[in-house]
């Protein structure tokens, strides 16, 4: 027995103790990695399937396939089936895949939890590289030229949708609801956000990507995304400290301006000795993974300085498709976007807890009535991007409006942080997320619809006309 009375003994066993419990964690950590293994790659055969499934009947029934990649993800996420592993609420980490492996696998019950960590770790980093090659493909797939040319006016498109979404959303709330002015301001900051990667992807989809209409979008969603960044910035400042700093705000716009215009001119400047880099190099795949490297380069510059990773990708692919190597690196990407941008958008929708919208349970109808007007100020505060488009003739304003309404997981980061703050309540927390929830599948079949009278024109005018 030791006698814990001894001071010298009491300091030295806790430290046996801690050393002989990490010793026993790593032992442990090494026998689950196998497990950990096996769950990521059942996940990835679940995304992988549903994606396809989904995607291929809604394209059948001429919807995006992007949006069956988001149903998909709601049928096998935390609303429906509960396949992948994801975090729960006050319920940890439960799936069917899970249950799987402790039947098939061995997977011990004290094990679930740190191997369901794991899990969800490896899909959500492999989602974060889906959106960075999709955003990396999307610069490829655009027209510096043409972006520079909308430049002012996708500059203004941006500008609205963040102010009047914003203020409409926090006076509306403050007053029609009372809810307090922080809250208020939070959740007027949700309606701020967009999605550019689900925009992006309907607007390839239907091939306007390259129109007018897609490089104003594009243009100012990425606007959109610094200018989010920024507000999500005061905001969450404000929710923990009741108080705004000015520097972090000043950095951020600094910073944010700096990094795009500054990688965008190196970028050019280089190119040229990196097409002549290429040019030397005869190994398997050179092209395609010197310029991942660029593109994640340029990501980590992003993530590093308090912006977004995807901005560093979308401006490696702009500087890229400046050079003479576009066509053949367009063609070499799609297989890899093929493999890694689905993960994205069914992570999306897995993670989205839909339940939200049950009317019957009492405890969503406060939130579902305040749900109401964020929907009505989300798209309205939206639609209203494409009348401040100028100097534009013929240009389809609607389909500029709508391409701006997607939230998607922009609008899932601000109602994560808000409610990891404890500044929201419940229903305001729930009515965020069914905001989210529908924006995000409302806009890709509207935005194909605003599209859809120029594409039928097109084909009309294509046709061989009769002689008389």
């Amino acid at each position: 027995m030791i006698d814990l009375s001894i001071g010298t003994v009491s300091l030295t066993f806790p430290v046996y103790s801690l050393s002989k419990i990490s010793l026993l964690a790593t032992a442990a950590a090494a026998t689950d990695a196998p497990l950990v293994l096996a769950g990521v790659l059942l996940s990835l055969v679940v995304i992988y399937l549903s994606a396809k499934l989904v995607g291929e009947l809604f394209l059948r029934i001429n919807l995006p396939p992007v949006l069956g990649e988001l149903v998909a993800g709601v049928i096998v996420g935390i609303s429906a089936l509960n396949l992948l592993v994801f975090p729960n609420g006050e319920a940890g980490f439960h799936s069917l895949i899970l249950d799987f492996l402790q039947f098939t696998a061995g997977l011990e019950p004290e094990a679930v939890q740190g191997v369901a960590s794991s899990i969800s770790e490896v899909i959500s980093v492999l989602s974060e590289i889906g959106v960075i090659i999709l955003l990396f493909e999307i610069g490829l797939e655009s027209d510096l030229k043409e972006l520079l040319r909308v430049g002012p006016q996708a500059a203004v498109v941006a500008i609205v949708g963040v102010a009047v979404p914003f203020i409409l959303g926090t006076f509306g709330l403050s007053f029609l609801f009372s809810v307090p002015v922080v809250p208020a301001i939070f959740a007027g900051a949700a309606l701020t956000a967009t999605s550019i990667g689900i925009t992006a992807k309907v607007l390839a989809e239907i091939g306007r990507l390259s129109s007018r209409e897609g490089q104003i979008i594009i243009g100012a969603a990425v606007l959109d995304d610094v200018l989010g960044i920024i507000v999500l910035a005061v905001v969450a400042s404000l929710a923990k400290t009741g108080e705004v700093r000015i520097g972090n705000i000043v950095y951020l716009m600094v910073s944010a301006t700096v990094f795009l215009i500054g990688a965008i001119l190196l970028g050019r400047l280089l190119s040229p000795y990196f097409v002549a880099l290429i040019e030397n190099m005869q190994t398997r795949g050179h092209l395609l993974l010197s310029s991942l490297i660029f593109a994640f380069v340029l990501s980590y510059i992003g993530a590093a300085i308090q912006l977004e990773a995807i901005l560093g990708a979308f401006a490696a692919g702009l500087v890229l498709a400046e050079t003479e190597k576009r066509t053949e690196l367009e063609k070499q990407v799609v297989s890899i976007a093929d493999m890694f941008v689905p993960i994205f958008f069914v992570v999306v929708g897995a993670k989205t807890d839909v339940s939200v919208l049950n009317p019957i349970d009492p405890a969503n109808r406060e939130g579902l009535i305040i749900a109401v007007f964020l929907v009505a100020v989300a798209i309205l505060g939206k639609l209203v991007t494409g009348v401040a488009v100028f100097g534009q003739d013929g240009i389809n304003r609607l389909a500029i409006g709508i391409g701006m309404i997607p939230r998607g997981e922009v609008g899932l980061v601000f109602a994560g942080v808000g409610a990891a703050t404890g500044v929201l309540s419940d229903s305001l927390d729930a009515a965020i997320i069914v905001m989210v929830i529908l924006t995000t599948f409302l806009a890709p079949p509207l935005l194909r619809l605003a599209f859809q009278k120029e594409i039928t024109s097109e084909n009309l005018e294509s046709l061989p006309q009769k002689s008389e």
